[in-house]
């Protein structure tokens, strides 16, 4: 070894009183220990480049919400505050509330005027007819007759205050009434009647009636000339109807012959009814409130 020379190239021992002068064995041992360093640290290096990637880190979104629908969200009710003195709030109805119809004002109408509708009505539903009335369609007017074209047929000479006024059958008043007394001796039969003059010929084709005493019996006749026939058995009187009773208040009686023409007409009654015969003290009355006479088609 060189002066200063610490170990032998040739086979490694060292200098005597050097470091290297106790033998290859603590030289050995470092270079042990460094080797160990080095492999470890290459180890390490391995092991560091086998590890995977750490895992990217997980990005939360955060989604707002939507809102639900509008019919969902309850309403919102705004208290209401009761004005002064009402110690309860008024109710608010959710429907709009329809007011009443407005009332009608009952037609009010006076006595006669309801008491001539109701006659009007029974006249309807009580009219009978006997026989064909001739024609179609609806019902002619009444022929208009003059004031003092009724007159009371009294062939057989009763006594006139037996008679009441004929006028008031033709006056379109059903309130008041032409009579004619019930003879008690020979009850119920009568031989009276109401005539009616038409001034001229006409032909006929019904009559209508109302009476106070349904139940009587009467017979249509008509005739023509100048005169008026002094019997009913005269052969100039031409029966216009059969005998009929009258049940109801309100009648109407189709006439035959409907193509001649006449000028006077009778309502000839031959039979009071029940009702209307009355005692020898207080004869009985039947009555005709209203007669009405029709054209012929």
């Amino acid at each position: 070894m060189a002066p200063g020379q610490d170990w032998c190239l040739q086979c490694g021992a060292g200098a005597p009183g050097s470091v290297a002068g106790t033998g290859w064995r603590p030289a050995a041992g470092i270079i042990a220990v460094t080797v160990a360093l080095v492999l470890g640290a290459a180890a390490a290096g391995v092991a560091a480049l086998g590890k995977k990637s750490p895992p990217a880190p997980v990005v939360t979104t955060t989604v707002a919400q939507v809102a639900p629908p509008a019919a969902s969200i309850p309403p919102v009710t705004t208290p209401v505050t009761p004005a002064p003195g009402i110690t309860t709030p008024p109710k608010i109805p959710l429907k709009a509330v329809t007011p009443p119809p407005a009332a009608t004002t009952p037609t009010t109408s006076t006595p006669q005027t309801t008491e001539t509708t109701k006659k009007e009505e029974a006249a309807k539903k009580e009219e009978t007819a006997a026989g064909k009335t001739g024609g179609a369609g609806s019902e002619p007017e009444p022929i208009l007759l003059d004031t003092n074209a009724a007159q009371s047929y009294n062939p057989y000479s009763y006594p006139a205050a037996g008679f009441g006024d004929p006028s008031l059958a033709i006056d379109g008043d059903t309130t008041t009434s032409w009579s004619a007394q019930v003879n008690p001796a020979t009850a119920p039969r009568m031989a009276e009647g109401l005539l009616i003059d038409l001034k001229t010929a006409q032909k006929l084709s019904a009559v209508k009636l109302i009476t106070t005493t349904p139940g009587m019996v009467v017979q249509i006749y008509g005739a023509n000339g100048q005169t008026v026939p002094t019997s009913i058995t005269d052969k100039a009187w031409v029966p216009l109807s059969h005998s009929l009773t009258i049940h109801k208040r309100h009648a109407k009686i189709g006439l035959r012959n409907q193509k001649k023409a006449y000028r006077f007409v009778t309502l000839w009654i031959s039979r009071a009814p029940a009702s209307a015969l009355g005692t020898p003290e207080a004869p009985g009355r039947v009555t005709v409130s209203e007669i009405e006479l029709f054209p012929a088609a």
